[in-house]
């Protein structure tokens, strides 16, 4: 199958959670806070952006429709869309636009805060796949052919100087940084312990199961992870309780949320605690991502934050 011709490549997922360090054998990069993207780029042809779940996302970011001229053969790229803020990635503002719908809204976000695709592979350059070169030979072959501007870019890398590089991250406030090693290949649809991510804050994703309204302008999120069990009564894996976060109900994300489909029950293999009596269940499809800053010796996140929506993932895939 002709990767380029076939545009539904599900990307190769980081399989791995550390703590900094340095060694001569990876690269070390930004932890860029976007969402994840595959461009097949025609320099005669033109740009197709897919995410994770092959969601055709040029519509909603238009102002890149024209990368595939700063690239000078055919190919594939993977990595983050990104739209910058304050000098600073900003997630919310990528979620924002992955949520809008209105023709109008997206032409004035596009031109207030213009959206940038971040290079940090390639899959596939001239007519051949190239997963199965070292990751370093991809990377030289990807300078070669694309011409950044301020639309796209190549994702900077370091070598041997990991604790630091991650120690300026944290004074600056970034997510953190990716190690790779500079040998590993790039195996579609798969998790590897190649790449490894090491984060500032405490970051997972759960399921959203339901809601709980609280004071005026508030909600709180009923969350649940994947057990990997099936449940007697149906075809799907059973949910276990993991609390809540809180969310403003003027988001575009409770907009989304709102309009989820409701569930008669709670959709956990037990009963949840107490306090959730009143929830509106939802039929758990959502996914959403929250940061925290460490969990208690019961489990607990400490005090979490609700950090987007993640319509790039299935709830398949929250454990």
């Amino acid at each position: 199958m002709d990767l380029f011709e076939a545009k539904n490549i599900k990307p190769m997922l980081i399989g791995a959670t550390g703590e900094p360090f340095d060694d001569p054998d990876y690269l070390y990069e930004l932890k860029l806070d976007g969402e994840r993207c595959i461009a097949y780029l025609d320099p005669a042809g033109g740009t197709v952006l897919r995410n994770k779940r092959n969601r055709n996302m040029l519509p909603l970011i238009p102002e890149l429709a024209r990368i595939h001229l700063q690239v000078s053969r055919r190919c594939v790229l993977d990595g983050e869309l990104i739209v910058i803020k304050d000098g600073m990635p900003n997630f919310f503002e990528i979620q924002r636009r992955s949520l809008m719908s209105n023709e109008f809204s997206i032409r004035v976000a596009s031109s207030r805060l213009p959206a940038s695709f971040i290079a940090f592979d390639l899959l596939y350059d001239q007519d051949q796949q190239i997963t199965h070169l070292p990751l370093v030979e991809r990377k030289g072959r990807l300078e070669k052919i694309l011409s950044e501007d301020e639309r796209i870019a190549i994702s900077r890398t370091i070598e041997n100087q990991g604790m630091e590089f991650y120690q300026l991250t944290s004074e600056q406030g970034l997510e953190g940084i990716v190690a790779k090693r500079k040998d590993s290949r790039y195996y579609l649809d798969r998790r590897t312990k190649d790449w490894i991510k090491i984060k500032n804050l405490q970051e997972e994703e759960f399921v959203i199961c339901g809601y709980l309204e609280k004071e005026k302008g508030v909600v709180s999120l009923v969350l649940g992870k994947n057990d990997g069990v099936q449940t007697p009564e149906s075809n799907q894996r059973a949910l276990r309780y993991q609390g809540h976060v809180t969310l403003g109900v003027s988001s575009l994300a409770w907009q989304h949320i709102q309009a989820a489909k409701r569930s008669r029950a709670h959709p956990f293999a037990q009963e949840p605690p107490r306090g959730n009596e009143r929830a509106v269940w939802l039929v758990p499809h959502l996914v959403c991502t929250v940061t925290y800053m460490m969990k208690t010796s019961g489990g607990s996140m400490r005090q979490p934050v609700f950090k987007g929506l993640r319509l790039d993932k299935s709830q398949h895939e929250v454990f």
